[in-house]
């Protein structure tokens, strides 16, 4: 009887991660809509490299590009979260609540539509409305790279032997240099996409990049 119990104590179940294939694919099909579709069957070094003034469409890319950066951010990160809050557990929408992957993914939607709106606020309260369709056109390319790091990121992470727990560091560290990268982009690119005046460019970096961040960690791992 010890025996078999030893045994039946060392079973392990595989995970069933099909869910996170069905993702990916959806992502990837959205990605060749947009490049077939929306821009006009662009190739990838055309789309990177497209000036705004010979951009067309903007908006939808950049709507396309969100949407998967949110999902892949979100299968990747959905593992790590520690529970769902109870007040967010309690809600039900026919018999159905919440479990982890949907409350990270409502999480970061929640994050990203935040900063948006607050983004486009910023640039109307300051004067500088007309710049604000450069600086989405312009981001959707830092984006649209990151979305495909974040979908190798997804496979390796359900699908290779890793420790996750020790990966988990790896992440931080990527993200963090992902994060002083996205801000140096912002500060020196061509486009000039960030406020003239210095004051203006420190209050977007803190109020619109560092403390949206700092609220979505308090959100997914607190």
């Amino acid at each position: 009887m010890p025996l078999s119990q030893n045994f039946i104590n060392h079973i392990r179940i595989p995970e069933n991660n099909d869910w996170v294939i069905f993702i990916l694919l959806g992502c990837v099909f959205l990605y060749i809509f947009m490049m077939n579709v929306i821009e006009r069957d662009a190739n990838l070094k055309d789309f990177l490299l497209q000036k705004y003034f010979d951009s067309s469409n903007n908006l939808p890319s950049w709507i396309i590009t969100s949407c998967v950066t949110t999902l892949t951010l979100a299968v990747l990160v959905s593992q790590y979260i520690p529970i769902v809050p109870e007040y967010i557990a309690d809600l039900q929408i026919l018999g159905y609540q919440l479990n982890k992957i949907g409350y990270s993914l409502l999480a970061i939607l929640f994050f990203y539509l935040s900063k948006s709106t607050l983004g486009f606020l910023f640039y109307q309260s300051i004067g500088d409305g007309k710049k604000w369709s450069v600086f989405y056109f312009t981001s959707t390319k830092f984006y649209f790279i990151l979305s495909f790091l974040l979908i190798i990121l997804c496979i390796v992470h359900y699908y290779f032997p890793i420790d996750r727990n020790k990966i988990f560091l790896y992440y931080i560290f990527f993200f963090s240099i992902v994060f002083i990268f996205k801000v140096f982009f912002y500060l020196f690119h061509k486009n000039n996409i960030l406020p003239e005046k210095w004051y203006y460019k420190f209050l977007y970096i803190c109020t619109l990049q560092i403390a949206p961040l700092l609220l979505l960690w308090k959100l997914l791992f607190f």
